[in-house]
């Protein structure tokens, strides 16, 4: 049984679903969108990420490097053309400016880390999230976890982009999930295609199976449109998602404004940042924020 390697499991979270949730992001994810906020769970293996700024001089990752890939006197003090991902330097450097993104966890040790916060989970309402990347790339593996956490009594959320096999998931994960926050982000199939990877006709067909099956099955469903300037948030796109959503009966919405925390990361990853991305590095304004909402409550649709 194929299984993920974990990013992060982040403890008390507000972010990521009701109540106070322990977040479970999983590597490897079936888009690439430009804007990724997370471009370390875009691939599945494990990466090494380089935070130059954090480099003391002390040739610590020289002498453990057994390629001569790293060290101050190297390109982004790792030669990413020689590395291997070995991660010996990870082990030795002093300020930890070098890291390794992705880690193997036993299943056991990820439901017993969830069970040590169910106390904050039961008194908030709150619970387990699974995220990424994509959780759905592993739907046999993610269903097993479900299952051992939903022995526990704790309540799981997912959070996913929508591409991914939909008998798979419905069998080995849909049935323990009791929430589910789903992207919608271009309507249109070639922009799609361009800004994040692949075409969206299998996403789209995903929503509406997913809507359908909610009632059935026992979930919410609440799609969420990240508000990216000048790709996501304009005034065509928005309206045609508003239409979608009239389309099937969803009555509500979350957008998610642009957030610039993100700008640095690919760098740290030896990825390029794409051209028209450049610049945005800053906030979206009140003002923009309030005029994508209205292109849907002018609808009918509540947007949260």
């Amino acid at each position: 049984m194929e299984r993920p390697l974990v990013l992060e499991l982040k403890a008390n979270s507000l972010d990521d679903g009701p109540g106070i949730r322990t977040a479970i992001f999983f590597k490897g994810c079936p888009l690439d969108c430009i804007w990724c906020h997370n471009p370390e769970s875009k691939k599945a293996g494990a990466e090494l990420s380089v935070a130059t700024e954090d480099c003391i001089g002390c040739f610590t990752c020289k002498t453990v490097c057994p390629l001569g890939a790293a060290g101050p006197d190297r390109p982004g003090i790792v030669d990413r053309s020689i590395c291997d991902n070995c991660f010996r330097c990870t082990e030795t450097c002093p300020p930890k400016g070098l890291q390794r993104v992705g880690l193997e966890m036993p299943m056991e040790d990820i439901v017993a880390r969830c069970v040590s916060d169910k106390v904050f989970f039961d008194v908030s309402g709150g619970g387990v999230t699974l995220s990424g990347g994509e959780p759905t790339l592993f739907p046999e593996w993610i269903g097993e976890l479900c299952r051992k956490l939903k022995e526990e009594d704790i309540n799981l959320h997912m959070e996913t982009c929508g591409m991914f096999d939909y008998e798979r998931v419905r069998e080995h994960i849909l049935p323990y999930l009791s929430s589910i926050y789903m992207d919608i982000k271009i309507m249109d199939r070639e922009k799609h295609k361009k800004y994040c990877g692949v075409y969206n006709d299998t996403i789209l067909e995903n929503f509406r199976r997913l809507w359908k099956d909610s009632e059935e099955l026992g979930f919410d469903l609440l799609p969420r449109t990240p508000l990216i300037p000048n790709i996501t948030d304009t005034e065509e796109n928005l309206k045609a998602i508003a239409a979608f959503y009239q389309e099937l009966g969803v009555g509500k919405t979350e957008l998610l404004p642009y957030n610039p925390t993100w700008y640095t990361k690919n760098a740290k990853l030896g990825l390029t940042l794409n051209e028209e991305l450049q610049g945005l590095d800053s906030w979206q304004s009140p003002e923009k924020i309030k005029l994508c909402k209205e292109i849907f409550t002018e609808q009918g649709i509540e947007c949260i």
